[in-house]
């Protein structure tokens, strides 16, 4: 017996030609066709008429940091407030609103905030000088704290980091209130309201300790709850997390058993720089424990560098009017052998790779596990992308890699300011700097995503930055691209990605029924108007998870 009919569609199907609605029996999508045919097998199933409106395989978010996202729905913006005198009166109310917090937490806060300066723990004292205060950059690679916030984590003196890690310290010889990459601002991290476990498969990949108590772990879910709620009032029915251990895992699992988790989670093991590759066994234990449609593990992140603002990107050539090239966190033979072994023993890699430094680096890697173990379809992953050298760029396809892109965190997105020639990039990197159609014309395997919580997990924005664009300076050559093909990368593409091009991301017969109804017709509306766009409703496996 049916149980859904989706009629009066636009059904993009990414299966051959588009239809006008579609039947669910079960988890399963059934039927594929026109109204008349769908009405047909209703026979007291639910009906949702799409009204003419859009009706595509669910969106599938390849690249999120979901429990951090989860918690940060609770936290203070400051995205685009600027200067002492504003921070201070957006962090005041909401301060005196959470008497019992050890630290006051804010993201995201602006790398410019100050202006043309650095933010120093002084600016942040100025904005709460009784209180721990502590802001995270968007891109989540730098912190800043104020003094009390730095006393309590025990680093206003400095501490001993690993490579790639930095406490910027000021000329009298204490912290200069930059924390820069995970391991540096993990201690203040641990001041916050979940004491850091939402950003310890981030920060060190490891669970948290000592193990979070039966309070802890019902909280824990709380949050991921209302984060999975959140992806799903976007059209959301897939996430590839980017950060990992088993913690999460576990807590996804529970949700699952109790009937709560409404979308599909993959969550990776995450290698860091440091750790011994005998490590590498707990990416086995983690695919052979989590392995069902809706929790599992395949997969090995890790991150070869930081973020160009930071300039902790790793470039091939200085940054402009310095002599720093940022840190490659990964030894190129440590690298190499971690990629061989990850590749041998069936897994797929993704890598956090911004510089075109860090990008040839993993391309090293991944050549180094084809040349010992021979080919296969892995489809390993490069994430972001964000610089690349044009000799690089024929590499992807002829290693069968796969261009992780996030077309939001790129100033043709229309979210954050252009960089100007001289600035962090040369004149000359522009050409192929945030190039996911230069990439694409390559030949290349291109998939999109949004990083949340660094840009928001709302879809719509992304496919505008990617389709429609923002209009910049000359020296920004135009990457923008088709509806159609941008929708593909973030359904179909991002099926395919994760080795389930055959069970879901179209809309055919025998399919998952993983679909969103949007709120109209995307095709027929102006490009600049798609981020006004909404899912109306959102099936995952066959179950409603949304319906505005």
């Amino acid at each position: 017996m049916t149980d859904i009919v989706i009629l009066n569609g636009r059904v993009i199907t990414f299966d051959g030609p588009d239809a006008e609605a579609l039947a669910i029996t079960g988890g399963t999508i059934t039927a594929v066709g026109s109204t008349a045919d769908i009405r047909a097998l209703a026979n007291g199933a639910r009906v949702i008429d799409a009204g003419g409106a859009t009706v595509l395989p669910g969106f599938i978010d390849s690249h999120v940091h979901l429990f951090g996202g989860s918690a940060e729905l609770g936290y203070l913006s400051l995205l685009g407030v600027h200067g002492v005198e504003a921070i201070r009166d957006a962090v005041r109310p909401y301060a005196a609103s959470r008497p019992d917090d050890r630290l006051i937490f804010a993201t995201p806060i602006d790398y410019h905030a100050m202006g043309g300066r650095s933010i120093t723990r002084q600016d942040l004292d100025a904005v709460l000088p009784d209180r721990p205060f502590a802001a995270m950059a968007a891109d989540h690679h730098t912190v800043w704290a104020n003094t009390k916030a730095m006393e309590l984590a025990g680093i206003l003196h400095g501490a001993d980091l690993p490579d790639g890690s930095e406490i910027v310290m000021a000329a009298d010889g204490t912290a200069a209130g930059e924390l820069r990459e995970p391991e540096a601002f993990a201690h203040v991290l641990a001041l916050t309201e979940l004491g850091g476990r939402d950003l310890m498969g981030f920060v060190t990949g490891r669970d948290p300790e000592p193990a979070p108590g039966p309070k802890e772990r019902a909280y824990d879910k709380q949050v991921l709850a209302r984060g999975l709620a959140h992806c799903a009032s976007h059209g959301i029915t897939g996430l590839h997390n980017m950060d990992g251990n088993f913690y999460q895992l576990e807590l996804l699992s529970e949700l699952d058993a109790a009937g709560d988790l409404i979308a599909r989670v993959e969550v990776p093991m995450h290698l860091k720089n440091y750790d011994p590759l005998d490590r590498l066994a707990e990416a086995e234990e983690m695919r052979a424990r989590f392995a069902t449609d809706m929790v599992w593990c395949n997969r090995v992140k890790m991150f070869m560098d930081g973020v160009i603002d930071s300039r902790t990107a790793c470039t091939l050539i200085p940054y402009p009017g310095t002599d720093t090239t940022g840190d490659a966190l990964f030894e190129a033979a440590h690298f190499a052998e971690a990629c061989r072994r990850i590749d041998r023993m069936g897994l797929q890699i993704s890598v956090h790779a911004v510089g075109d430094g860090a990008v040839r680096r993993v391309l090293d890697g991944y050549q180094a596990a084809r040349e010992a173990n021979g080919p296969r379809d892995s489809r390993h992953r490069v994430e972001h992308i964000e610089l690349i050298h044009p000799d690089d760029i024929p590499r992807f396809k002829a290693l069968g890699a796969v261009a992780s892109i996030q077309p939001l965190h790129s100033p043709r997105g229309g979210l954050f300011q252009p960089y100007e020639p001289g600035d962090l990039l040369h004149p000359h990197q522009f050409e192929t700097a945030f190039a996911w159609r230069t990439i694409r014309a390559s030949g290349a395997k291109v998939i999109f995503s949004t990083d949340w919580p660094v840009v928001p997990v709302d879809v719509m924005p992304t496919v505008k930055g990617a389709v429609h664009g923002a209009d910049l300076p000359p020296h920004w050559p135009d990457q923008r691209q088709g509806l159609r093909e941008t929708l593909a990368s973030y359904t179909c593409d991002n099926a395919w990605v994760e080795f389930n091009e055959r069970r879901k991301g179209r809309l055919k017969a025998g399919m998952m029924a993983d679909i969103v109804v949007m709120d109209r017709d995307i095709e027929a509306m102006p490009t600049g108007d798609l981020d006004k766009a909404r899912a109306r409703v959102t099936i995952c496996g066959g179950r409603v998870t949304y319906d505005a």
